[in-house]
């Protein structure tokens, strides 16, 4: 399935390019599952072979990811956070869970949100339980922008470079568009052992 959409960004005119891959990006960002990233990918290599303009595929990736993390964030605000209210067997656990939530993102909620974008597994998982957890909705609004943004410029324009020196390697892409995730992902980590360390 998610071929399928790939394959529809490589064939669509210019002019549609731009609403589909707003589109993939925003519904992954807000939980559904389809390919925004690798659209993303295609839509910087597509950029590479003049077919589209790397500045708007940026600037349409990040209007996506930043309106589909705002969705996710409602939906875990109103949602996740009622699922998780409800009384029951497991109310008690429920609780605690919350509040562990809570004290996770008032401490590294700006982190989380930020480097979250460039991790597959977590790119939705953030801004939903950012919601859930009552993350104040400006600052989640502020660091959600600034990864979108940064997101879309560092995986776009890697997959712009390396489709002019790659002969649009979209292998390639993926395999440093990884590396690149997993060397933010161990910053992340150091940074937060620093901070646990230092309180």
């Amino acid at each position: 399935m998610p071929e399928v959409f790939v394959a529809a960004l490589i064939n669509v005119p210019s002019s549609l390019g731009y609403p589909l891959l707003f589109g993939l990006v925003a519904a992954e960002s807000a939980g559904a599952l389809v390919p925004g990233e690798t659209g993303l990918i295609v839509a910087g290599v597509l950029a590479a072979e003049g077919r589209l303009s790397l500045p708007a595929v940026i600037g349409v990736a990040a209007g996506g990811a930043i309106l589909g993390d705002n969705v996710g964030y409602l939906l875990g605000r109103r949602g996740l956070r009622r699922l998780f209210d409800r009384p029951g067997r497991w109310a008690a656990g429920r609780r605690r869970l919350v509040q562990r939530g809570e004290k996770f993102f008032a401490r590294y909620g700006a982190a989380a949100v930020f480097f979250a974008r460039w991790l597959p597994a977590l790119r939705v998982a953030a801004a939903w339980l950012a919601g859930e957890s009552r993350m104040p909705w400006r600052r989640f609004l502020l660091w959600n922008a600034l990864g979108g943004i940064a997101w879309a410029a560092t995986i776009g324009s890697l997959a712009y470079v390396l489709g002019r020196t790659a002969s649009g390697s979209l292998s390639a892409i993926g395999f440093i568009g990884i590396g690149i995730a997993a060397v933010v992902f161990l910053v992340a980590r150091l940074r937060r052992r620093r901070h646990a360390d230092a309180g």
